[in-house]
């Protein structure tokens, strides 16, 4: 008899703890395929957007990649990148660390190509991620299987940024720290500043290592010939003209950009920094002598995915935005079945260990 109360019991917790894993743990995945039932062509209409939107302005490429890691690394991939300031918020776009970010109206473009498709399905937070994924594999990269279901967030606030985003001048040990908030090492830290294999910068993002000598306190320094090339490009002052961030190959996503930070011609501070740490320094001396693209490739795989995850929100959590630089205005009606889905999950759940506690009596 005792045995059985002690079957009966186990019985009881395994319920529990199968129940409560449904109410909470599911809430926090993202997985490769989310639209296969819902919109089943929703990866190819990004895909067929960002070919055509490249097609027609290489340029964007690197501004997309940007604005997807500037998204996830300030309160998650939830898309609050995406919205504008209102009247008594300043909004994450409109921080100072923020002025250069760019794509936001490729990220409109293609969410318009989405709802045409299937209203209300795909969120603006995962149109962003698959055109930044997109944009990878068009310009030569390695083809990311992206996991999806990310839904919108209703927040953002300029304040959030400077504590989550480096600085123009920023150490690689303020690299590191903000990397370690995201459980990221170093390794992840070489990996995706990779991703400056494509793209450009405003000459005001590295002036100051042209026009100061920057190695006297202990900053990274600038190969004296890259130096006089860019101050031919930059003048004091400009804060308009974009440079190549990796410059023998500014369009295709490769291993020239390690090249490049090996040979003291890293770009920007941040990029330089690598050659700072024991580690990120091994990365980055290991790829600009590769014979191959193989391993980084396969690396920025793992970390851009890893990177994806951050601070989603699925299932219940969240919305799906039908502008994406405006949350959706009230809706008292789905409010209250919203309410009503929740009274009644928790009285079924209440339910279930009623009659499961019943066993044991």
């Amino acid at each position: 008899m005792a045995a059985d109360h002690e079957l009966r019991a186990a019985a009881v917790v395994m319920v529990v703890v199968v129940v409560l894993g449904m109410v909470t743990t599911s809430s926090a995945h993202v997985f490769v395929g989310a639209y296969n039932t819902t919109c089943p062509n929703a990866e190819d209409i990004v895909y067929k957007e960002m070919t055509s939107i490249l097609a027609k302005s290489p340029e964007l490429a690197g501004p997309v990649l940007r604005l997807f890691s500037v998204d996830c690394f300030v309160g998650g991939c939830e898309g609050s990148i995406l919205l504008d300031s209102t009247p008594g918020n300043k909004a994450e776009k409109d921080s100072p660390l923020n002025k250069g970010v760019k794509g936001y109206e490729v990220v409109d473009a293609i969410k318009a190509k989405l709802d045409a498709a299937c209203p209300g399905i795909v969120s603006c937070a995962d149109t962003l991620a698959l055109a930044a994924r997109d944009v990878v594999r068009l310009t030569k990269g390695p083809y990311i299987p992206l996991p999806t279901g990310r839904r919108d967030g209703n927040s953002s606030n300029a304040a959030d940024v400077a504590a989550n985003s480096p600085a123009p001048g920023a150490t690689v040990n303020d690299l590191l720290t903000i990397f370690a908030k995201f459980n990221f090492t170093a390794k992840d830290l070489a990996v995706l500043s990779g991703a400056h294999t494509i793209g450009k910068a405003h000459c005001s993002a590295f002036s100051t290592r042209l026009y100061s000598n920057s190695s006297s306190n202990g900053g990274p320094t600038l190969d004296a010939n890259y130096t006089t090339a860019l101050r031919g490009q930059c003048k004091v002052g400009d804060v308009d003209t974009l440079v190549d961030l990796d410059p023998p190959t500014p369009t295709t996503f490769d291993t020239d950009y390690y090249k490049q930070v090996a040979a003291q011609r890293g770009l920007l501070a941040t990029d330089a920094a690598l050659l700072l740490n024991a580690d990120t320094k091994a990365y980055v001396l290991r790829q600009a002598n590769a014979t191959s693209s193989d391993e980084f490739f396969a690396d920025f795989i793992v970390s851009f995915v890893n990177m994806s995850k951050i601070g989603v929100l699925t299932h219940s959590h969240g919305e799906i935005r039908h502008k994406c630089s405006a949350v959706n205005p009230p809706s008292p009606p789905s409010s209250a079945a919203a309410s009503m889905l929740a009274t009644s999950l928790a009285g079924s759940l209440l339910f279930l260990l009623a009659g499961v506690l019943m066993l044991l009596f």
